[in-house]
């Protein structure tokens, strides 16, 4: 049990993170834009285009341990979900490295900060810098129906 609280105090710290109002979504909003993510004054830049290669290993879900879950699409989108709510939405821009950092209020911060991911174990682990924890990733299951 003890593990489990760790990991939803981990998450409760993330959350708190968060600006007010934020949702980290791809549209920007200017008026009343609070801080961001690990640049206290700096505004987000242009998201730069993403090619599907570079996102390719982050595709898919990614289970966390405290019920919450990462996906990624292979245009870089993607949601941090835990209970139903969206805790973050917006772009994975590639680092390299495997790394990847997440847009902020529909814009790049342009430097690395704890709001992003690294891959880990030959792809197969998902590690969240805002929080320290491992995410595995989801197996989809092909069904035997129309093909």
């Amino acid at each position: 049990m003890r593990a489990r609280s760790t990991v939803l105090a981990a998450c409760a710290a993330a959350v708190a993170l968060l600006p007010a109002g934020c949702g980290g979504g791809e549209k920007a909003d200017d008026a009343g834009a609070s801080a961001s993510p690990g640049a206290a004054s700096a505004a987000p830049g242009p998201i730069p285009a993403i090619k599907p290669a570079d996102v390719k290993p982050l595709v898919g879900r990614w289970v966390g341990t405290a019920k919450d879950y990462f996906q990624f699409t292979a245009d870089g989108s993607g949601v941090w979900v835990r209970g139903g709510q969206r805790l973050w939405s917006g772009t994975a821009i590639p680092e390299g490295g495997g790394k990847y950092r997440f847009s902020w209020q529909g814009g790049d911060l342009k430097t690395a900060s704890y709001w992003g991911v690294s891959l880990t174990e030959k792809n197969t682990k998902l590690l969240f810098a805002g929080t320290n924890q491992t995410y595995t990733k989801a197996v989809a299951h092909k069904g035997k129906g129309k093909g």
